[in-house]
């Protein structure tokens, strides 16, 4: 079924309230597990609905924002998700207070049943109006970042359009373009002050009503981190900054120099090389061209990824192309009822298409591979374990970048992995801004910004502003959703990076080996923990003594062999 056709109907809250607590009810008072097993399953099956008429009226929206349909069923899914949260609460408790405790574990697995502890620790009828003006205020952050129309070379630009003339191998061209771009973010300043300010005051007011002493630790509850902590964050950040940032350093050096330029400012960072960075050669038919050559992609890969993909370009699981009242950004989502994940994204005409398609199509696949896993609290597994699969695929899949981009391949490899390396700072100022943030949560919007520009200046040394006065003043961040809409999420992806960098080494020295391992992590779906993932995968923690290091060697090692000549 495409998913054009897929149906969508409000839940009824009241309806579905007076079924779901009767069959709490049951759970309690079942006296054998093969009865309370068959409650737990009615039930989910009430509570896959919901998941799925949430998501779809999501990604309905999402895909245009100015559809006004969609835009009130979101509000309404803002108002009653909490009042849902609320009833699933009362699942959870009916899960950890079973005396089948053992039998549920069994069948669904410790990390099902953390979860469920750490909803509940997370959760109170006392901040239901709190999670609904959290809701609330994530969605006009989302509006307000889909809203831009910006003016440029005869056209009218969404932020995400506007991105591939900030990569123009043209100086001007890039230099306009980008301070249109953060103009935008000028012209919204104080709506994005005053969102954030919202959102952080009435997280730090959910945790003091929950008893927790700052954000920080609900955050981290509700990231459902099981097995590291602040300590292991905070001694990473330490080696990031010791072993990561001399490296960049020393690549963003290279780049000025190999793209002549001695007056290395913002504005060329996107740049990598004289002659343009690598383009895909799709010309005209660009969406088509780039489905064709995936399919092709990924029928050479694998049996299951042929399966995959042929399964997600059927049915129409994918929204690749930016168009006006868009949502920004890109995602891989999952709808229970269809057993079906979904790809948005924003095509902007740059390389990265490629690296969108790839990142996105790592969380799809893994959710085909464990798409038999009846609860949907562990379809996905945690978000750093999630962001394994994404950034893995992209490595995975380097043997067939030639399809894309041709004689720019190596081109494309060097920019990939140069790119991916100096993330992983920016990944670690996120990180360390939000607990700053969370920490002091009665800090004043200047100060915040001060934080943000400070953290810059440790982990992007090299970074110069110039006259776009906003990014000056620590506003960069600004554009980054992560920090708004999901706080403490960003640190996943350096963790997932680091362990994505293990899976480039792996292909290059035994690709059947690596491959294996990969698809081994995707089939347990959400049901292991981190660390335990790591471990199935055969991959080092990156909290391990030396991993950190290692990675930057290994990196810097495949840079170096590159010739500045051959590109």
């Amino acid at each position: 079924m495409k998913f054009s056709q897929y149906k969508y109907e409000r839940s009824s809250y009241e309806d579905i309230k007076d079924k779901f607590i009767k069959l709490v009810d049951k759970i309690n008072k079942s006296t054998n597990y093969e009865d309370q097993k068959n409650y737990i399953l009615q039930l989910n099956e009430i509570r896959n609905d919901i998941q799925s008429n949430s998501t779809i009226a999501s990604i309905r929206y999402s895909i245009d924002t100015s559809d006004e349909y969609y835009e009130e069923e979101k509000k309404y899914w803002d108002e009653y998700m909490p009042l849902y949260e609320d009833l699933n609460c009362e699942f959870y408790k009916a899960i950890v207070n079973s005396q089948f405790k053992n039998e549920i574990i069994n069948d669904f697995s410790k990390q099902f049943y953390n979860i469920c502890e750490d909803s509940i620790k997370s959760f109170s009828k006392e901040i239901i109006e709190d999670l609904q003006e959290e809701n609330k205020l994530c969605s006009q952050y989302t509006k307000l970042l889909a809203s831009a129309k910006i003016e440029y070379k005869g056209e009218t630009h969404n932020l995400s359009s506007l991105m591939k003339y900030m990569m123009d191998k043209d100086i001007e061209t890039r230099i306009e373009s980008t301070k249109l771009y953060y103009s935008y973010f000028e012209e919204n300043k104080d709506k994005f002050d005053s969102l954030f300010d919202k959102l952080v005051s009435v997280r730090d007011k959910m945790a003091k009503k929950l008893g927790y002493k700052s954000f920080t630790e609900l955050g981290y509850i509700r990231m459902n981190r099981s097995d590291y902590n602040e300590e292991n964050i905070k001694k990473l950040r330490e080696e990031v900054q010791d072993y990561i940032v001399p490296l960049c350093n020393k690549l963003y050096e290279r780049q000025a120099k190999r793209i002549g330029i001695d007056d290395f400012w913002f504005a060329h960072e996107s740049i990598e090389f004289k002659t343009g960075n690598a383009t895909i050669k799709g010309g005209e038919e660009y969406e088509k061209y780039i489905i064709e050559n995936g399919k092709k992609m990924y029928s050479e890969l694998s049996k299951e990824t042929a399966e995959f993909f042929e399964y997600m370009t059927q049915n129409e699981l994918m929204d690749l192309v930016t168009r006006k009242s868009k949502a920004a950004g890109g995602y891989c989502t999952h709808i229970p009822n269809y057993n079906s994940p979904f790809i948005f994204s924003n095509f902007n005409n740059t390389s990265e298409d490629i690296d969108v398609l790839t990142h996105e199509a790592g969380h799809a696949f893994q959710l085909y591979m464990s798409k038999d896993i009846p609860m949907y609290e562990i379809n996905f597994p945690t978000l750093d374990s999630c962001e394994i699969h994404s950034m893995s695929m992209e490595f995975i899949t380097y043997p067939w970048m030639e399809l894309f981009f041709k004689e720019d391949t190596l081109k494309y490899k060097f920019y990939h992995m140069s790119s991916a390396i100096k993330f992983i700072p920016y990944g670690v100022i996120v990180d360390e801004f939000q607990h700053r943030i969370y920490e002091n949560p009665t800090m004043s919007k200047d100060e915040r910004k001060q934080i943000f520009r400070e953290l810059e200046k440790k982990y992007l040394p090299h970074r110069d502003y110039r006259d776009i006065d906003i990014l000056e003043k620590g506003c960069y961040w600004f554009k980054q959703g992560h920090i708004f809409k999901n706080p403490f999420y960003y640190i996943d992806y350096v963790l997932a990076q680091v362990c994505a960098f293990q899976f480039l080494q792996k292909s290059n020295e035994n690709f059947e080996q690596a491959w294996q391992d990969y698809i081994n992590i995707c089939k347990v779906g959400g049901t292991k923990s981190f660390l335990e993932i790591v471990n199935i995968g055969n991959l080092n923690s990156p909290f391990e003594d030396k991993t950190i290091k290692n990675i930057g060697e290994n990196i810097n090692n495949l840079l170096v062999n590159i010739k500045d000549s051959e590109l």
